[in-house]
């Protein structure tokens, strides 16, 4: 009868050994190799980060100018007293290093440009995360990883919703009551050849939604279902003027996103 094989205390399999024992020995193998970049590391992108350390993946890019402020604090795993103004990327880094001394970490203090693309969306790329909350920025990173043949995973809006369970994993194509999404997706199918002749066809690019309904902020303090008059309205999610959010959701979505990624990964 053979004998179990030693584990180093603190090593990979000693960490991760209960998901070598949900995902199988070659899998594991492949997130360790793997390596993923995550542009934007706030509410959604800060915890897709936390997952993908917690699961094993051996190389991260992190990608955001931010500074962590207080009120990050509803939304965002770095924030916490004593991080207000560090780099998001710096105290994300070192998180990550704790729980996975293996991982590789690159903090990349840049807010993601069409001037800064081809340093960032190289061909090692294992998969790439879309956590930007500004439109053309998104478009563009998508457009690249598109044309580079890198998977890419789509993150819809997270504020103005309170409810994790409607929060889908679906083809850019279907997703719905998403603003952002609807107004990209118009764009990409001018940017992607072969999409804009048929609107019926798939993108082959994944995205997490919510398909609740927006919540909005009132100027009278209360909260409405129905879109504020131009100019009334909150125009993103941001720390003070934006759509509200919460950790339950903003955690869902990144968590939803971090599941895509690994399980891609982990059938190779």
């Amino acid at each position: 009868m053979s004998q179990p094989q030693s584990i180093e205390t603190g090593g990979f399999e000693h960490r991760f050994g209960g998901l070598f024992r949900l995902y199988g020995q070659t899998a594991m193998e492949a997130l360790r190799k793997a390596h993923v970049l995550i542009v934007g590391v706030g509410g959604v992108g800060s915890w897709v980060g936390e997952a993908l350390a917690r699961s094993g993946v051996g190389q991260l890019t992190l990608v955001d100018w931010d500074d962590i402020c207080f009120s990050n604090t509803n939304r965002q795993i770095h924030a916490m007293t004593g991080t207000a103004g560090c780099a998001k990327v710096e105290i994300l880094s070192e998180r990550i290093g704790l729980i996975n001394p293996e991982c590789t970490v690159h903090a990349i203090r840049e807010f993601y440009t069409d001037k800064n693309a081809d340093e960032l969306i190289t061909p090692g790329l294992s998969y790439v995360v879309d956590a930007i909350d500004r439109k053309n920025a998104k478009i563009h990173l998508i457009t690249r990883c598109s044309q580079m043949g890198i998977p890419v995973i789509v993150s819809g809006g997270a504020g103005g919703r309170v409810d994790p369970t409607q929060i889908r994993t679906t083809d850019l194509r279907d997703s719905y009551n998403d603003p952002l999404l609807a107004s990209i997706r118009k764009q990409l199918r001018r940017n992607i050849p072969g999409m804009h002749q048929n609107h019926k066809k798939k993108f082959q690019i994944p995205c997490v939604f919510s398909a609740e309904a927006i919540r909005y902020p009132h100027p009278d303090g209360g909260i409405c279902l129905e879109k504020p008059n131009a100019g009334d309205g909150p125009k993103q999610l941001d720390c003070q003027f934006g759509f509200g959010s919460a950790t339950f959701l903003t955690g869902s979505f990144g968590f939803a996103m971090a599941a895509r990624i690994i399980n891609d990964l982990a059938e190779g």
